[in-house]
């Protein structure tokens, strides 16, 4: 197995799902603080730039919670 093999293999594995849920708890920061200057602005645009972004950020998360869910479920130990 290649080493570019193993390292997509990281990608679907329970750590790896793990710490991009990290991740993406450290993106939640950046957004709360774009809707803070978008209020202090009063820029509307900005209010929607960072709401769609915490769209995806959502959803994104909700995509990892849902394999990691998928993973459990393929584990003979848990039944």
């Amino acid at each position: 197995m290649s080493k570019i093999e193993k390292a997509k293999g990281w990608k679907h594995s329970k750590p790896g799902l793990w710490l991009s849920i990290g991740t993406s708890a450290f993106g939640a920061i950046s957004i709360v603080k774009d809707v803070r200057s978008a209020r202090e602005d009063d820029d509307t645009l900005k209010l929607i730039n960072a709401l769609v972004g915490a769209a995806a950020l959502i959803t994104g998360t909700a995509l990892l919670v849902r394999e990691l869910k998928r993973l459990g479920d393929d584990d003979v130990l848990l039944g």
